[in-house]
């Protein structure tokens, strides 16, 4: 998490082990920093019902409680959606 107070806009749901997701991380990390989002990070192991929804579709990212995509985030399109 960015360790910033208040409401997350970006969701990043992650396992670990998960080389896409390290991926994702960096950019999600780069787009909020240069927008000023807050973001944070789930692991989805550690709730069976995410396991279930996600599997293995991860990484996924959500802005404002919408999915964006999966398994690869566009640095692109993540800022055109937090702008």
């Amino acid at each position: 998490m960015d360790g910033k107070q208040g409401e997350a806009r970006v969701v990043l749901y992650t396992r670990d082990g998960c080389h896409l997701c390290d991926d994702a991380r960096a950019v999600v990390v780069q787009v909020c920093a240069q927008t000023g989002a807050r973001w944070r990070e789930i692991d989805i192991d550690d709730d069976p019902a995410l396991v279930e929804k996600y599997g293995e579709y991860v990484p996924v990212v959500e802005v404002d409680g919408v999915q964006q995509g999966f398994w690869r985030v566009d640095a692109t399109r993540l800022a055109r959606r937090l702008a």
